[in-house]
């Protein structure tokens, strides 16, 4: 196979000096074939076509975190070249959703051994592309916090979410799912195409990124407590307090402007949101599932394996 390598070099602000050496290290003797190039937050949407034009891959491999899988991402869809994950963001969602080692040697295993696995991707409002996570309101509004302020790490989401609790305020909006509207006060709104949040956090237990739908989570109440849970204590919300509603297309109507982010990404303030599923747009590198020996489960699981 041809690998093309696209590497962030200020993804989740560590050197990336140890996972280079681990790209040379690990395909020194190897038949495949390696190229690299890096990205500079500028003229990425020339230069990758560019690379793929030149290098004719097998598979482009983002090394960054959800930020740089979604940029490289969205010059794959609907092609046969594969998308490959080295996880070195500061939060790295996709990765923990599919997987995906997040050492140097584990996640290049996977790129060479695993195996292809077709998910879906989400199209949000003008054609951009969510792979993981969108949302409105109180959460978008912390990733712009958190970009603006150049925060990294677990202390930087703190910080953050004790900057942006003072701010935040219910939000009204008007939800359509086919042919029924309902309308809601939120803290946030959720597109989540996966279960988990980079911090691991689950928000969406049943999600699937291959089941051609996607799951409208409107989080109505919420408090500093659960707050912490998600971005700190990294557990789930309490499900009493949100309401998850399946879908393939969903159109979100505020009432005023509201904080937008797109798998990590801040888009700005906005009024409408408009979603549809993409079946099976992309084609990911993946570990092999392995299945558990009967003898190594625990009783209730051993049940469950069985029957």
């Amino acid at each position: 196979m041809t690998f093309l390598f696209a590497i962030n070099p200020v993804s989740g602000g560590t050197d990336k000096t140890v996972w280079e050496n681990g790209i040379q290290t690990y395909f020194a003797d190897s038949p495949h074939t390696v190229h690299q190039f890096y990205l500079d937050g500028k003229t990425d949407n020339e230069t990758i076509p560019q690379q793929i034009e030149q290098h004719k891959p097998d598979c482009v491999v983002a090394a960054g975190g959800d930020g740089t899988i979604k940029l490289v991402a969205e010059h794959l869809l609907n092609t046969s070249i594969l998308l490959g994950i080295l996880p070195v963001g500061s939060a790295n969602g996709m990765a923990r959703e599919l997987g995906i080692h997040t050492d140097v040697h584990g996640s290049l295993d996977t790129l060479v051994n695993g195996i292809s696995k077709r998910v879906d991707v989400v199209s949000v409002n003008d054609g951009e592309s969510c792979l993981h996570l969108s949302d409105i309101g109180l959460n978008a509004q912390l990733v712009k916090y958190y970009q603006r302020n150049n925060l990294r790490g677990k202390l930087g989401y703190l910080r953050g979410v004790i900057k942006v609790l003072h701010k935040h305020r219910l939000m009204k909006v008007s939800i359509t799912v086919g042919d029924e509207c309902i309308h809601r006060a939120a803290f946030m709104i959720v597109l989540a195409n996966a279960r988990m949040y980079g911090t691991g956090a689950v928000i969406n237990p049943d999600g699937d990124v291959s089941d051609g739908k996607f799951e409208v989570i409107i989080f109505r109440r919420l408090s500093i407590g659960e707050i912490l849970k998600l971005f700190w204590r990294f557990q789930p919300f309490d499900p009493k307090k949100i309401e998850i509603i399946p879908a393939t297309s969903v159109s979100i109507e505020t009432h005023r402007k509201a904080y937008f982010q797109v798998d990590g990404e801040y888009r700005g303030q906005i009024t409408t949101l408009k979603a549809n599923i993409r079946p099976g747009a992309l084609t990911i590198r993946v570990p092999e599932p392995t299945t558990p020996k009967p003898a190594e489960l625990s009783e209730p699981a051993l049940a469950r394996y069985i029957g």
